[in-house]
């Protein structure tokens, strides 16, 4: 059996930090020099299905930032001398056919290169690759479980991105839902409803639970961070993420409780806090679960188009902190702590430039670059963090408000003790929805969450380059253009209302 690896490039892109493709529909068959002919091959192919995260239009910035600057918790800064005019669309909202052609390429690239690997292993079956003892069948399975998980995140982010949420109507349109190679038989695949979508998610979450080996933590390094492979904890973290997302609250502070339960994780102390965003990987230990990692070694300066870059003063300095979100933090609460950038770093979350040009405006310091206190002339790369302990208190205290059995009080005080902030003695959901934003801003979450909820934006007034003030909640905006090439070229793609 000679079975060729789908997407020549994916396995090299975690090395050389995933610098934007030319953008362009992800071709299903690409002759290449790797294989999926035995074992080995079947392991660098999963390792590169794992590359299109860490890239800038995906995890490595565009996701993220894009998100929090709708939401309210980021914007473009006012000074222009603090723009290189990257991240205007969000800021405008002037979204258009061809402003998410990035998104889109990315999401379908994760997906087929996770189903190149689930149908070699199908199609030779296990006997193949076992035969010789280079491996075993867990190992397979492994690898499975791993490409599974990789699928429904890719799945799960494009159906947040691309349609409206479950509770706006789960027999709405969502993606095209995509569990084959096969070119001829998907060439043009219509849109599967939000339901439908989420079904095969929670499907391919649960098959991947019930394949990987508990000890599990990767066949191949993708990266010098363990916690940058699946685990068993991150599947079980994804799986209560989307039962939260889809109004299932009973397995969702069930799954959460799973992760709550596993000593191999703690939540991080006031102290720790401010320190560990600049880590290299993350420690055994500690609230990561599931992290991008992004490698310091580049052969090029790919992380420039990152975070670390975008969110820095020094660097191209296009997303701030809004006034709005500093504002929220009481004081005494590490997560709010302010200073002045190159002075502070290490001890507060939001810092002015250290020239302080830019008129108080802060600059979140979630994205400062690895190693901490090392003299840098310009920003360094950054890890991302898509998984990590605190949301898994989140999700159980927002599941109890919501119905499930447990102490919703108990599970925010849990992560306000550890950040200085005083305890509540009630907890309700908007209280659950206030400490998801002091906790998880600038990291991908507050958009999503008021989509799923219902809610609206209304922008700071002091954001005086704002061109909308509100966002109301049944905008089209929750939904973003499907890119024209697609439509184009897919009669069966229903473009969303409002484009």
């Amino acid at each position: 059996m000679k079975k060729l690896l789908t997407i020549a490039l994916l396995a090299t892109l975690l090395l050389t930090g995933c610098k934007d493709f030319l953008i362009k529909k992800p071709t299903l068959t690409q002759s290449n020099d790797m294989s999926l002919s035995d074992y080995n091959g079947l392991v660098a192919a999963t390792a590169g299905a794992y590359g299109p995260l860490v890239s800038s239009t995906w995890y490595g910035a565009n996701l993220i930032l894009e998100s929090e600057i709708r939401a309210g918790n980021a914007m473009n800064p006012l000074s222009s001398d603090f723009q290189s005019g990257r991240m205007t669309v969000p800021q405008q909202m002037n979204y258009n056919e061809s402003s998410t052609s990035g998104l889109w390429g990315y999401g379908y690239y994760i997906i087929s290169a996770a189903n190149n690997v689930l149908e070699a292993i199908e199609t030779s079956g296990v006997e193949f690759y076992t035969a010789g003892g280079v491996c075993t069948e867990q190992d397979l399975k492994n690898l499975q479980a791993e490409c599974y998980f990789l699928r429904a995140l890719a799945h799960f982010d494009m159906v947040r991105l691309y349609a409206h949420s479950w509770a706006k109507g789960s027999d709405a349109l969502g993606v095209p839902v995509i569990l084959k190679t096969d070119k001829t038989a998907q060439e043009k695949p219509a849109r599967n409803t939000v339901a439908e979508v989420y079904t095969q998610v929670v499907t391919d979450l649960t098959t991947a639970e019930s394949l990987m080996d508990p000890a599990y933590t990767g066949a191949a390094a993708t990266g010098a961070s363990v916690k940058a492979n699946v685990s068993l904890p991150a599947v079980q973290a994804l799986l209560a993420r989307v039962y939260l997302y889809k109004q299932d609250y009973t397995n969702a502070a069930a799954y959460a409780t799973k992760v709550i339960d596993n000593k191999a994780y703690s939540l991080w102390t006031a102290d720790e806090y401010p320190t560990v965003w600049s880590n290299d990987a993350a420690p055994k230990g500690g609230e990561v679960i599931f992290e991008v990692y992004g490698r310091q070694s580049n052969d090029y300066d790919a992380y420039w188009d990152g975070p670390s870059h975008i969110t820095n003063p020094e660097g191209y300095a296009d997303v701030a902190a809004t006034w709005a979100l500093v504002d929220l933090f009481e004081a005494g609460d590490v997560r709010g702590t302010t200073g002045v950038r190159t002075k502070d770093e290490g001890k507060a979350m939001f810092c002015t430039d250290s020239e302080e040009k830019s008129g108080g405006q802060f600059w979140t310091m979630k994205y400062q670059g690895k190693g901490l206190g090392d003299a840098k002339s310009t920003p360094d790369v950054n890890n991302t963090i898509v998984l990590r302990l605190s949301e898994m208190y989140l999700i159980r205290a927002e599941a109890v408000v919501n119905g499930a059995a447990g102490d919703a009080v108990a599970d925010l005080n849990a992560i306000r003790t550890n950040r200085g902030a005083s305890p509540l003695t009630a907890a309700g959901p908007e209280a659950v929805a206030k400490e998801r934003r002091l906790e998880l801003n600038f990291e991908g979450h507050l958009w999503f969450d008021l989509a799923r909820t219902k809610g609206s934006v209304a922008y700071d007034s002091r954001e005086t380059n704002r061109p909308v003030a509100t966002i109301a909640a049944d905008s089209h905006f929750w939904a973003l253009p499907i890119p024209k090439r697609e439509t184009d070229v897919n009669e069966n793609l229903v473009q969303n209302s409002g484009y």
